[in-house]
């Protein structure tokens, strides 16, 4: 009896082993599949999630895979990172490990592109330390009760941030600090000001002075055609970033799709 279960968790060890393999194997031709369909440097990270793989693998059905890949560039945008999830992906086995061309069939994608503080500082001329930093009911009821316009109150934190940085006015180095909007428009983003402050008091300015800034502050950010064919849906402020989300349909990926463009 001892012989049968040694020999039986040697057999579940092997074939937990060629599983593992053959799932990096797979992720390793997807990944560089990816590359070429995004248009990447390097190959992006995969994962084929599920277990066990090899029943997927010998259905050529697989429930999500899921792919990061960072520092992209793409149009005047230098630092992105972007993540995917393709769900229910068609792909023989034979074709991912052959050596011929290959093509993903993908019914439903959802991806992240998040935009560093770093890539929006080069937008706007002059700001120096730029920070993203997420919102709250209580922080904009904060910014009225410090002399902010009554609507700020009144605005979806989930879509609105403040920037925070440094900038020079005639001559004079201040910290400055914006409170805006965030909007897709014509799957661009938008940056719109609503509450712009500068020095260390951060009082709000004369109407005058606040509508000249906004101008210098709008910031329209377009990221092109985003990775995957996905359509932006959601804009955001996280962790110190912008993150633009969305989804798409009926992907064909590989052979015979156009590359995203960069």
């Amino acid at each position: 009896m001892r012989r049968v279960v040694i020999g039986l968790l040697v057999l579940v060890g092997l074939l937990v082993a060629v599983d593992y393999g053959s799932a990096a194997l797979a992720e390793s031709a997807v990944s560089r599949q990816m590359r070429e369909q995004i248009g990447l440097a390097d190959d992006p990270s995969v994962r084929i999630n599920g277990f066990p793989f090899l029943t997927q693998a010998v259905s050529g059905h697989y429930r999500s895979i899921d792919v990061d890949a960072t520092r992209i560039h793409l149009g005047e945008l230098q630092e992105l990172d972007v993540s995917a999830q393709l769900r229910d992906v068609e792909a023989p086995l034979s074709m991912i490990l052959g050596s011929g061309p290959k093509t993903l069939r993908v019914s439903e994608a959802e991806g992240t592109v998040r935009v560093s503080a770093t890539d929006v500082q080069r937008l706007l001329p002059g700001i120096k330390d730029l920070r993203i930093d997420t919102l709250d009911d209580e922080a904009l009821e904060q910014v009225v009760d410090d002399g902010g316009d009554a609507s700020l109150a009144d605005l979806d934190p989930d879509h609105a941030a403040r920037f925070s940085g440094t900038a020079t006015f005639l001559g004079q180095k201040e910290d400055v600090s914006v409170i805006a909007v965030l909007q897709l428009e014509s799957g661009q983003a938008e940056i719109i000001p609503r509450d712009i402050r500068l020095g260390e008091d951060q009082k709000p300015l004369p109407q005058a002075q606040q509508r000249t800034l906004q101008q210098l502050f709008t910031v329209r950010i377009d990221p092109g055609s985003l990775p995957l064919q996905i359509t932006p849906t959601s804009l955001k402020a996280d962790n110190g970033t912008l993150e633009i989300s969305g989804e798409a349909k009926d992907l064909t990926l590989g052979a015979g799709s156009a590359p995203a463009s960069s």
